[in-house]
């Protein structure tokens, strides 16, 4: 079989070299396609491969025509937006995540953006610390839970909200389960986002939801651009001077509210959340694995697109 690895965004090289040999030692040719400038290159690269690892590149209904022969796609890393479920089902082809792997990288983020955004973005003026401050979680899954972890070994109180994950699960760990959204958002000075971006939760946090915070309050979102209504978000921080917010995924508007808020907003330059060479490393390495004992074994684990 024949695996494309298609990063505009690429791989550390130790990361592709260890990619290459899972897949080389099981009997998979390799191909690499880097830094391409154009969706085109992509759908040429891809017309006569069999499985294809991407990170945050664009699976289009094109890329999918084009590839005739795919049976797999992989995307190294959680999220999956950036691949076309739809298209793919209707072809056939598995689309599998690499849940986990980025996880940590995402989390030690998340705790760095509040120790920032309390220190006023490192620059001269009094701050305040993250101990004894409350921590509200949306969506407790692998980076919530890490989240929560090293935010109560730095002194906080954690709490979380998510309706698939059970009160005693929580509670195990020593968070505290919201009964309501709207209770976490009322209660807590920090919300840290870990949703993804489905029908159900784009636009989803507006103002409503964000003027609920306590005087102070800080937003921060780790997840994705498209769970944010930036027209309410820009309202929100209007009404209320004194809430504060931090992404790494910066909005369409972001010129305008860095303009408008100044030190209260701030996004990184890029996505930075999966930004470590170990997060790169364990994608890529699970990724080519996956692939692996997908034709081996058949194994679907860790599909996405199950019907």
């Amino acid at each position: 079989m024949t695996v494309l690895i298609a990063t505009e965004k690429p791989f550390a090289a130790a990361a592709v070299n260890g990619m290459k040999e899972i897949a080389q030692k099981a009997g998979h040719e390799v191909r690499l396609l880097e830094k391409y400038t154009s969706p085109e290159k992509l759908v040429k690269a891809v017309e006569d491969v069999d499985a294809l690892i991407v990170r945050s590149d664009k699976v289009t209904p094109e890329v999918i025509d084009a590839a005739r022969n795919l049976k797999i796609v992989v995307r190294a890393g959680a999220g999956y937006d950036n691949i076309c479920l739809e298209a793919c089902t209707a072809r056939g082809i598995v689309v599998m995540n690499t849940p986990g792997q980025n996880s940590n990288a995402v989390a030690e983020l998340a705790i760095a953006m509040m120790i920032f955004m309390s220190r006023n973005k490192f620059t001269p003026g009094t701050g305040s610390e993250i101990q004894g401050k409350k921590l509200g979680i949306q969506a407790y899954g692998n980076v919530g839970r890490l989240v929560a972890g090293k935010a109560k070994c730095l002194g906080m109180e954690v709490m979380a909200f998510d309706p698939y994950v059970s009160a005693d699960k929580m509670k195990e760990d020593g968070v505290t389960p919201a009964e309501s959204l709207e209770q976490m958002y009322r209660e807590c000075n920090f919300i840290s986002l870990h949703i993804p971006a489905t029908p159900e939760t784009r636009k989803s946090i507006g103002y409503d939801l964000i003027t609920l915070m306590p005087a102070g309050g800080c937003l921060l979102n780790t997840a994705r651009k498209e769970i944010i209504n930036e027209a309410e978000l820009e309202k929100a921080l209007t009404d209320r001077p004194d809430l504060k917010y931090i992404t790494d995924i910066a909005a369409d508007s972001q010129a305008e509210l860095d303009e408008k808020f100044g030190k209260r907003v701030f996004a990184t330059p890029k996505k930075m959340g999966a930004e470590t060479a170990e997060a790169n490393i364990n994608a890529g390495l699970a990724a080519a694995s996956q692939i692996v004992d997908f034709f081996a074994t058949g194994n679907t684990r860790f599909q996405v697109n199950k019907k």
